[in-house]
């Protein structure tokens, strides 16, 4: 992958904007808090970068197919750093940072399904495209663990309207790495419908659809714990230590699933395990039912984390699955989906845990979220059977 100049590129922007993106979090977060010393507030700042997930993902989707590629990359960027320059300036009022904020959530699906598109074109359609998406991956999820740490120690040294300057600088060398780094491609829809009716037409294929269903169902299912991590840790009186371990396990499990499948699996059987680890990958939820203690719901949590292989094999049906003219709003628009699921399930994980003990509604999550995840498996198996149908017939 990196012998692919424009993949270097895309890499080190992808370094740059990740940057961004958690440091201006956990910045924006305090600058909030220190302002209006309201808990509620502060939390809602974090929250409204899931939110308006959805609304960008499908009003501006269609941008990704009948725009450049590159200047769509570029001009996100731009916005992104431009609306936390004005975060960054003293006499901003908190209603405005919170508009900021979600203005940065609704271009950034946009921004991340250009992207993932444009890495289709640059390392083919091919292993390498699937390999290069895990290892986009596999970096955010280490952004989970050391990226925060990192925003936490800069804060130290600079205020928090400081960090969010450094963080308008990131966002422009990601912008420049772009635009210098990668080619310029002409748009794939020409005339294509582009708003809702473009999406429309991307949700009108079965084979589509059902692979959304297979990228959007593990995820809302599998942040339950995560969610919950503090309140069980206090039930169970561990300490703060034992509740960053059970923060850092699901996402550890996950970038050891995926450096392992990337690096000693075949292309076959990456494509071969995605059904069976997809449906199980709640299942080991289930230890939660005993109450454990830490080591063994954070040993639940990393191999859960680890069936998150699958999706390097997912990746590669996705791209194959989905026209070229539409790939962009395709990608946009489960990016999208991604990111509003995982709000959803953490909500609904703070709702159920009112009126359940948190280990039986971990437990639950597992059986329940193993039977959405079957039914999605089931038809996403009829579409097999359908298309291999079709492609009979089309030989006689």
């Amino acid at each position: 992958m990196f012998a692919v100049r424009e993949f270097r590129f895309v890499f080190a922007a992808h370094l740059f904007s990740l940057l961004g993106v958690v440091v201006s979090e956990l910045a924006l977060t305090v600058l909030v808090y220190d302002m209006t010393r309201s808990p509620l507030l502060s939390s809602l700042t974090f929250a409204l970068g899931f939110l308006p997930y959805l609304l960008g993902g499908t009003l501006l989707a269609g941008l990704t197919d009948r725009l450049p590629p590159r200047r769509i990359l570029v001009v996100c960027d731009l916005v992104c750093a431009g609306c936390v320059a004005v975060m960054a300036a003293p006499a901003t009022p908190v209603a405005l940072l919170l508009v900021l904020r979600c203005a940065i959530a609704v271009v950034s699906p946009v921004f991340n399904g250009t992207r993932m598109a444009t890495l289709a074109d640059i390392l083919g359609e091919g292993d390498l495209f699937v390999l290069g998406r895990s290892l986009l991956r596999i970096v955010s999820q280490s952004a989970l663990l050391t990226g925060y740490a990192a925003a936490g120690v800069l804060l130290t040294v600079v205020p928090p309207r400081g960090a969010l300057v450094v963080t308008a600088a990131t966002f422009l060398a990601s912008a420049l790495l772009l635009r210098l780094g990668t080619a310029r491609r002409p748009a794939r829809a020409g005339g294509a419908a582009g708003g809702l009716p473009g999406t429309f037409a991307v949700l009108r294929n079965r084979r589509v659809r059902a692979l959304m269903l297979m990228f959007w169902v593990p995820p809302l299912f599998a942040v339950v714990p995560e969610a919950l991590a503090a309140p069980y840790a206090d039930r169970t009186g561990a300490s703060t230590a034992a509740l960053g371990l059970l923060m850092c396990a699901l996402p550890v499990g996950t970038i050891a699933g995926e450096l392992f499948a990337g690096s000693f699996l075949s292309a076959a059987t990456r494509s071969r395990i995605v059904l069976p680890l997809a449906v199980t990958g709640v299942l080991p939820y289930l230890l939660y039912a005993p109450e454990p203690g830490v080591p063994l719901a954070a040993a639940a949590l990393l191999l859960a984390g680890a069936t998150g292989a699958y999706t390097l094999g997912l990746d590669a049906w996705f791209v194959a699955a989905v026209p070229e003219e539409q790939r962009g709003r395709a990608m946009t628009l489960m990016t999208a989906g991604m990111m509003t699921v995982q709000g959803v399930g953490m909500a609904g994980a703070g709702i159920a845990a009112e009126f359940a003990p948190v280990h039986v509604v971990v437990a639950g999550t597992g059986v329940l979220g193993t039977l959405c995840l079957l039914a999605a498996a089931v038809e996403l198996r009829a579409t097999e059977r359908r298309d291999g149908a079709d492609r009979h017939m089309t030989s006689r």
